[in-house]
């Protein structure tokens, strides 16, 4: 239980608490609770140093082996390992070097089309998860308010004297704030993931241009 805590006290240990990276959020996005850079959307070009796009973001969904095959290895359930020996063994099947060139460009289109919206439905959900910590601390330090308003109980050695709607508060607050700890701590690994991806595409893209 809280008790004999004055408002400010109260009040300053419940916001020394929240203090985080999930409150330490960017004045330009206030939905971006990360320390990580926010780059809401990734180019094609910063990855890739091989032959001209051009249609292939359009036309790879056509070509149903470098579709299959983009699908595979944009897949985190992919091992890195894996990608060298499935690009190789579709690269055998190619004629020659042009069908070779057109047919990589199109794998690697698939593969960021893939990676880019898995990582742009990863940072939607930080957005909502930085805007549900948000009502979850104006919660928390209202219950505080609340708390620091009301009388000690008459004797702190019984707690069967405090009031049963102090008590009940106190100890949704205590549980608030348990949840807020539990969630911000999950949030930093949230905030990893999108950067994992952008690493594993660039390097899906360094291995597709090994074999031009």
């Amino acid at each position: 239980m809280i008790r004999g805590m004055t408002r400010l006290s109260l009040l300053t240990a419940s916001l020394l608490t929240l203090a985080g990276p999930a409150l330490a959020q960017p004045k330009t996005d206030p939905d971006w609770p990360c320390v990580q850079r926010k780059v809401a959307s990734l180019s094609p070009g910063q990855f890739w140093t091989g032959p001209d796009l051009g249609s292939a973001p359009a036309e790879w969904g056509n070509d149903n082996e470098a579709a299959a095959l983009a699908q595979k290895i944009a897949s985190r359930r992919t091992e890195l390992q894996e990608v060298d020996g499935l690009l190789d063994g579709y690269v055998a099947k190619l004629p020659d070097k042009a069908a070779r060139e057109q047919g990589l460009t199109r794998v690697y289109a698939g593969v960021f089309e893939v990676i880019n919206g898995e990582r742009g439905k990863i940072m939607h959900g930080i957005a909502r998860y930085a805007q549900g910590q948000r009502r979850m601390a104006e919660r928390i330090r209202e219950e505080a308010d609340q708390i620091s308003q009301t009388k000690d109980a008459p004797s702190a050695a019984d707690a069967r004297e405090l009031p049963k709607e102090q008590s009940e508060l106190e100890t949704k607050f205590a549980w608030d704030r348990r949840i807020f700890q539990e969630r911000t701590q999950a949030l930093t690994y949230v905030c990893e993931v999108p950067t994992l991806l952008e690493q594993r595409l660039g390097e899906i893209a360094r291995k597709i241009q090994a074999k031009l």
